[in-house]
């Protein structure tokens, strides 16, 4: 099979469009940077904070259609024992987006923070925040890689280009308009990568269900034809396994920084929750085209087409049935632009991870661990260096294609288990403090460790009741993620309330107190965290009333429509 000129222009086309927008995007962000002299924090990392309604909504949902999001949904769907019950992503994405909305926008971008560690490191310290803060930088890399896997295994199928050149081509785009343009660039390129998703995915679903190798799918949905139906379904055996990934999958969102990004960055508070709350939906919109495409994958008959028998599941290419469907199903200008709603996908998810790992190392660990005096000049170099290096090494991992679950599931862990109850408990646990911090961390940390893992080869020394052996393997049926998470949250505030105890009634001394349990009081957390007095309520709300009058004709939001 020859190169595919035609999907190889369309693609090539498609970069040098995201690479413009986001070059126009960096100038546009220097320039309104300069213009309001803000520090290089707000300006590179937060877009000036003025990112508007509408762009929000945009980079919101851009951020979370990423490549494992489209392709993963298609391969769920036609996956036996699986199928589209199991593909829990759209409503894990909206559940958290909607919580997020309520319970968390507001009150980070009340707080004024640059990143979502502040105010953990404020509440927990530097020991503790440094260890989470490293932590999450490795599940943007582990996010990045899983990302590019997604694109480059679809670029490889559809135009026969090398696995690794479709890669690195795409990672350097993404790290290009990143280094250059910060937020201002990721937030508008979005815009582009978004809408080029949408168009491309819908366009290409009418030829896929009129496959002439394809039976109706409704015939195919609680029947067996050419594969199980796709439709699948929960049983008492599964079932606190299905609500552990469900759980997972929404909370790893409220505990990852890109997330945060979105709200910190937003105009106001206000615009910071309708945000989350507009794009919510957005995410069952954009899930719909997968689904069907997983649904056509199942209905096929596949030995009366271009690819042959057996089946791409007996042959164990089930990760790949969004670009098969599109290379042996469908006209190949069609399988061309469902290529680009792909690479569009994966770019809108990649620029997020690698801004998202600067954003931590930068501000949470060189400049206020490792280099305090760091002037702006030289942070601005830093995440340039970091966006560099991330984007190096999150692209070198995709050499380890075979071991995607490996990332997906260290990432996912990261945030759901250790950074999802710490940024919670340091918004809404007024005692909570660096010994309950360490502890919550610790247990969870033990408890995974000893539950195990099949995809790393790790034995389960804690055995919970229900589970099977498969291979020598103590496979799990009980919720482990949420277990571990559950763990650290408890542990996280009994702890801290010890401590907090211990040292406010006078038990210890306080010159054991070297975590600072005993400065941890309501008034003084106002003050530190919120980083507005407890008496400036009024004037927050008056000026959250002009923030929203000013949305209506904020420059930003102009070019943005």
């Amino acid at each position: 099979m020859a190169v595919n000129i035609p999907g190889l222009i369309v693609m090539l086309l498609f970069y040098l469009l995201v690479l413009g927008t986001g070059i126009w995007a960096s100038r546009k962000s220097k320039r309104a940077t300069e213009k309001k002299s803000v520090n290089w924090s707000d300006g590179t990392l937060l877009g000036n904070r003025g990112i508007t309604l509408a762009v929000g909504v945009f980079t919101t949902t851009a951020t979370y259609v990423g490549g494992g999001f489209i392709v993963g949904i298609s391969e769920l769907v036609y996956t036996p024992n699986r199928g589209l019950v199991w593909s829990v992503m759209p409503v894990a994405a909206i559940i958290a987006f909607i919580v997020g909305g309520i319970f968390y926008a507001k009150k980070m971008r009340q707080g004024k923070y640059v990143t979502m560690m502040d105010p953990i490191q404020r509440k927990f310290g530097k020991a503790v925040s440094g260890v989470l803060s490293v932590a999450l930088v490795l599940s943007d890399i582990f996010w990045v890689t899983s990302t590019l896997i997604g694109l480059g295994t679809t670029m490889t199928i559809i135009l026969d280009l090398s696995y690794n050149v479709c890669i690195w081509i795409s990672a350097v785009v993404a790290v290009t308009y990143t280094l250059f343009g910060g937020l201002y660039s990721v937030a508008y390129t979005d815009i582009v990568q978004l809408v080029l998703t949408f168009v491309s995915l819908w366009f290409c679903v009418p030829f896929v269900l009129m496959s002439e190798h394809s039976i109706d799918i409704t015939q195919t949905a609680y029947n067996f034809s050419h594969h199980t139906a796709w439709v699948g379904s929960v049983d008492t055996e599964t079932a606190w396994k299905w609500l552990d990934q469900l759980l997972l999958l929404t909370f790893c969102i409220l505990g990852s920084q890109e997330f945060h990004q979105r709200t910190l960055s937003a105009f106001s508070p206000t615009t910071a929750r309708l945000s989350c709350f507009i794009a919510a939906p957005l995410m069952l919109i954009f899930a719909i085209p997968s689904v069907l495409i997983g649904a056509v994958a199942v209905s096929t008959d596949w030995n009366l087409t271009s690819y042959g028998s057996p089946s791409p599941y007996e042959r164990d290419e089930a990760s790949h049935i969004l670009p098969l469907v599109l290379q042996h199903l469908t006209p190949s200008y069609v399988s061309v632009i469902g290529i680009g709603a792909v690479g569009a996908a994966v770019m809108s998810s990649t620029d997020s991870g690698l801004l998202s790992a600067a954003s931590i190392f930068s501000s949470n660990i060189y400049k206020n661990i490792l280099r305090t005096s760091a002037s702006e000049r030289e942070m601005q170099w830093v995440v340039r260096v970091t966006v560099v290096l991330v984007g190096v090494i999150g692209t070198s991992f995709t050499l380890l294609n075979n071991s995607v679950m490996v990332f997906w599931i260290v990432g996912a862990d990261i945030t759901y288990i250790f950074t999802f109850p710490a940024l919670t408990c340091a918004l809404y646990c007024k005692f909570s403090n660096g010994y309950g911090g360490i502890m919550g961390v610790f247990i969870a940390l033990l408890l995974r460790v000893l539950s195990g893992e099949p995809e790393f080869g790790l034995p389960a020394v804690l055995q919970y009741p229900g589970g099977t052996l498969k291979d020598g393997m103590y496979i799990h049926r009980a919720p482990i993620s949420t277990i571990c998470m559950l763990s650290n949250l408890f542990a996280t505030i009994v702890f801290s309330y010890l401590a907090s105890m211990l040292f406010n009634r006078g038990i210890l001394p306080q010159s054991w107190d070297i975590l600072g349990a005993k400065t941890h009081k309501t008034s003084q957390e106002l003050a530190s965290t919120d980083n507005y007095k407890t008496n400036d309520v009024d004037a927050e709300k008056i000026r959250e009333a002009e923030a929203e009058h000013m949305m209506e004709t904020s420059p930003l939001e102009t070019s943005a429509l």
